[in-house]
């Protein structure tokens, strides 16, 4: 019997590595591919000590239990399809084990402390991908927009036309929303410290804040009323820390305590002391053709400090849309702002109010915000809400 040659020989075991490496890489593949798979699955998700307050919320949402019974587990909604970026997603899930292992959120105080950077760490995720796990089920094409309900069916075209994404409107749609204080402060101490670098030359200003002001240079007499925030002042003159500015406004015929926006809105601008009242000039007049009620064009000449005053008005609005997409979508999508006009929005806000986290401070700042972009208020953003920075 003739003996295979070396060559041969060599050949043959090169083959039988081969076979065994293509064996060896179906295995870790399948191995790796059901692994994958295994700890993506709901159960598993949930399996975990911590998960059981989200788990509680999940259930209770419309993506658990539905009239259609159609039902998004964990992965639907955290892990995205396509292959890079599931995983990416899956190598940083790494994250969570070292989470649960070292108590991060093993009780239910830790993991309330911890939801809100949880959240944003998701709608961020969200928002960058352009909602693609909730694309996966939901698609602008495929919606039967006249069959939804009225709020949808009127604000889903718009954002089409705007190409908004899921997340820009429907936060909290599967777990409740975390306590939004935190977020709304650091937008405040952000418009803060814009308003600190306003040039020292600009001549119109807003105040981002509910803004005490004196009839005199000497801020440490009682104020004599208070500008809300958003209003618009024009600088006549500096003085140290000092502005001297007019500002101005409507008065109802006999209504002397206010200024408001703008003749038969209740957009509230300038609140004033008995004192202010005496000095208010009134330049025009007209009545409302609706209420038939008699308003004054007036101005009014303050002085405040320049801390609070900012010279890019729309940096107020920014602020005020992140506070509204952060707080108003738990329950339902973003409003349109031109779904109500300035005087209607008084009362939805204050409706609201109580299932939000924001102060009274940071209210005044929407209802104005919303007011100014009103149905019947003229503005290029009219019902828009602008993205957060």
């Amino acid at each position: 019997m003739s003996k295979s040659s070396p060559r041969s020989r060599r050949r043959l075991a090169w083959l039988w590595l081969v076979l065994v490496g293509v064996v060896l890489g179906a295995v870790l593949l399948a191995g790796g591919a059901t692994v994958m798979h295994k700890t993506s699955d709901t159960e598993f998700c949930v399996s975990c000590h911590s998960m059981q307050q989200p788990l509680a919320e999940y259930q209770g949402s419309v993506h658990f239990q539905n009239p259609k019974g159609i039902r998004a587990e964990c992965a639907d909604c955290h892990v995205p399809h396509k292959p890079m970026d599931y995983l990416t997603t899956k190598v940083m899930a790494l994250k969570d084990v070292w989470g649960e292992m070292t108590g991060k959120i093993d009780t239910p105080e830790k993991y309330e402390a911890h939801k809100l950077a949880m959240a944003q760490s998701v709608w961020d995720t969200l928002k960058k991908n352009d909602s693609a796990t909730c694309r996966s089920c939901h698609s602008y094409e495929a919606m039967d927009v006249l069959a939804q309900r009225p709020e949808a069916r009127q604000e889903h075209p718009v954002a089409i036309k705007k190409g908004e994404t899921c997340i820009d409107c429907h936060k909290g749609v599967a777990h409740i929303l975390p306590d939004m204080s935190q977020l709304s402060a650091a937008g405040a101490s952000e418009l803060s410290a814009a308003a600190a670098k306003t040039p020292d030359n600009a001549r119109e200003l807003w105040s981002i804040a509910t803004q005490p002001f004196w009839l005199s240079a000497d801020s440490k007499q009682h104020n004599a009323g208070n500008l809300m925030p958003g209003t618009k002042i024009k600088v006549i003159k500096r003085e140290n820390a000092m502005i001297l500015a007019e500002v101005s406004g409507w008065q109802q015929d006999g209504v002397n305590e206010v200024f408001y926006e703008a003749a038969g809105k209740r957009i509230l601008s300038v609140l004033l002391g008995e004192e202010a009242r005496t000095k208010v000039k009134r330049l025009s007049e007209m009545t409302d053709p609706e209420t038939h009620l008699l308003w004054h064009r007036t101005a009014l000449e303050v002085w405040l400090p320049a801390s609070q005053l900012i010279d890019n008005q729309q940096k107020i609005w920014d602020y005020a849309a992140s506070m509204m997409s952060a707080n108003c979508t738990g329950c339902h999508g973003l409003t349109a702002l031109d779904r109500f006009n300035a005087n209607q929005w008084i009362g939805v806000i204050k409706g609201m109010a109580p299932r939000t986290s924001l102060n009274q401070e940071q209210l005044r700042v929407l209802t104005r915000y919303v007011q100014q972009h009103a149905s019947d208020m003229p503005s290029t953003a009219q019902g828009e809400v602008k993205e957060a920075q």
